[in-house]
């Protein structure tokens, strides 16, 4: 663990570059392999006449860019979930926020006749919106008001009705597998700047209002009662957590599909490094998942080329080993 500041600012500076590198390592790497030096000039002096100049800027950039903001929106959320739930093993999948992006792009797909991928983005940012809220609503109900376990026993129950409806729906239109295969698996491919400029505003106004929130999740994380008796309102904090998760999970799904375990993963990598203090998680979170998103999306490409994988698919496989391992050592506690 990073002990003192200098050393955690020194650390996030490093951490800062290699993604910084990773970026560039996105924007070289694919069917046609480009020297970094290039790279460096297509962003810097970029020529449309260039043909490296041209593969990078009509589709790598995208791309590079599309899986370094959801790396951040990602992470974050997952930050905030935990946080919300003060349950480690929680992550934005839970709330079912991905099953309610995923069912109503299926539902405009097979009732609606939508066929153009902004049109999905919209009913999938729809979809996770109505879903996160649903959660939460359900999760409030009762004497006790918002708690952890209600809200995870809401998320379980609502992602299976959606599964469910989206199975069903799959099976009575067995064409519309194959168009929404992509967004069940999560990709950045086929995406362009236009889709995540389209929900920029909602992600940029979340990611700013996160960084205010270090200071309250610290008291908040004490516990419902002395974050009370220390004048905390713990029923507006849960519900600025809550709208963040939703916005910026549920962006995230609209612009790249049903991407797992980035919000499971990082938090627990932000805290082995610089502990329990939020104003360092945040930070550290956000450019670890940038680093992860960014390192599966290349390797998605060359690990099977010139095909490629999904790149919810190579998340899983980082994750799912590091979700048997954490409840492995949480049984081991208990």
């Amino acid at each position: 663990m990073l002990h003192s500041p200098l050393v955690k600012w020194i650390g996030l500076i490093g951490l800062f570059l290699a993604v910084a590198l990773l970026f560039l390592t996105s924007l070289a790497v694919g069917q046609t392999a480009i020297p970094l030096s290039e790279t460096w000039e297509a962003l810097t002096q970029y020529d449309p006449d260039n043909t490296n100049h041209l593969i990078i800027g009509t589709s790598r950039l995208s791309r590079a860019v599309i899986s370094l903001v959801i790396g951040i929106n990602l992470a974050l959320a997952g930050v905030f979930v935990q946080a919300l739930t003060r349950n480690p093993l929680a992550a934005p999948d839970l709330l079912g926020i991905n099953a309610g992006a995923i069912f109503f792009i299926v539902f405009a797909i097979t009732w609606l006749e939508v066929s153009s991928l902004s049109g999905y983005m919209w009913f999938a940012f729809l979809g996770a919106a109505i879903a996160g809220g649903t959660v939460f609503f359900l999760g409030s109900l009762g004497r006790d008001g918002l708690t952890p376990i209600k809200v995870i026993l809401a998320g379980v129950a609502l992602t299976a009705l959606f599964v469910s409806f989206t199975q069903g729906m799959l099976v009575l239109d067995e064409q519309s597998i194959q168009t929404v295969l992509f967004w069940i698996a999560g990709s950045v491919a086929g995406r362009d700047m236009d889709m995540l400029m389209s929900v920029m505003p909602f992600l940029l106004s979340a990611l700013v209002v996160s960084f205010f929130m270090a200071r309250p999740m610290g008291v908040f994380s004490s516990g419902d009662d002395v974050a009370k008796g220390l004048g905390q309102k713990v029923g507006v904090t849960k519900l600025i957590l809550g709208l963040l998760v939703i916005v910026l999970a549920g962006g995230s799904v609209a612009v790249v599909g049903s991407v797992g375990f980035i919000g499971l993963i990082v938090p627990h990598m932000a805290k082995s490094l610089v502990g329990n203090d939020y104003r360092w998680i945040l930070p550290y979170s956000g450019l670890l998942g940038a680093a992860i998103l960014l390192s599966a999306d290349i390797v998605a490409r060359i690990i099977i080329a010139p095909q490629e994988v999904p790149i919810g698919v190579m998340t899983a496989l980082i994750g799912g080993p590091f979700f048997i391992y954490l409840a492995k050592k949480g049984v081991a506690k208990k």
